[in-house]
Parts: C-alpha cells; structure tokens; sequence
C-alpha cells in the first residue's frame, strides 16, 4: 500500500507564493502527481512527474509559474507555486500510480490509484 499526506496549504494573495509538500509511504510508485478540484469543477491535473527520472510535466494553465520536484531521500514531492491568481483556488491532491503512464495520459487522474487526502488552496484578489 502507499499512503500520501499533502500540507502546505493555505490561504495567500494573488502574487503571491505557497509551497505544497506531499509525504509518501509504503513501496515506490512510478508516477507522482497534484492534482486540483474547485467546487463544481472537474478535477484537474497540475502537474506530474517520474519517480525514477527527471521527467516533469504541466497543465497549460500553471507552465512557467508552478514547479514540481521531489526529494527521494526523504520521500517527499512538493509543488513550488508562485505568481498565484484567484483561479488557482482549489483543494490540491497528491497523488500515485504504480503504472508507468505515457505523457499523454500522466495528468489523467483516472490513472492514478492512491491519492491523499487534499489541502485547501485559496488565493483572494
């Protein structure tokens, strides 16, 4: 089993900056993630990574502001946001799959089968 417990969250400025920080336990999965959901909306995909390489990827909304990494010594994952807007406001996700998913389909939360249990993101105007 893998378990991931986010924090981090809070509530921020638009500009300013929040750093998120997801905790993982049990065996190591191939695919890490965040993932966001606003009441009503879908649940979107942030931003994904490779646990056994460098590979990052984005969604369109949060390239060149947010920035994933990890810390493999300490089994930790963490999303850098800065430059935060309004629409940023959201429950963030962390989130891992045991599959090793394409690039096409790594910020599709469907393919993700642990998930932690979200903290609240809110960014006021």
């Amino acid at each position: 089993q893998v378990q991931l417990v986010e924090s981090g969250g809070g509530s921020v400025q638009a500009g300013g900056s929040l750093r998120l920080t997801c905790v993982t336990s049990g065996y190591k999965t191939l695919r890490m993630a965040w993932f966001r959901q606003a009441p009503g909306k879908e649940r979107e995909g942030v931003a994904a990574l490779y646990t056994r390489g460098s590979s990052t990827y984005y969604g369109d909304s949060v390239k060149g502001r947010f920035t994933i990494s990890q810390d493999s010594a300490v089994n930790e994952m963490y999303l850098q946001m800065n430059s935060l807007k309004p629409e940023d406001t959201a429950m963030y996700y962390c989130a891992a799959s045991s599959s090793l998913l394409t690039a096409e389909s790594v910020l599709d939360y469907r393919r993700y089968n642990f998930w932690g249990q979200g903290t609240q993101v809110t960014v006021s105007s």
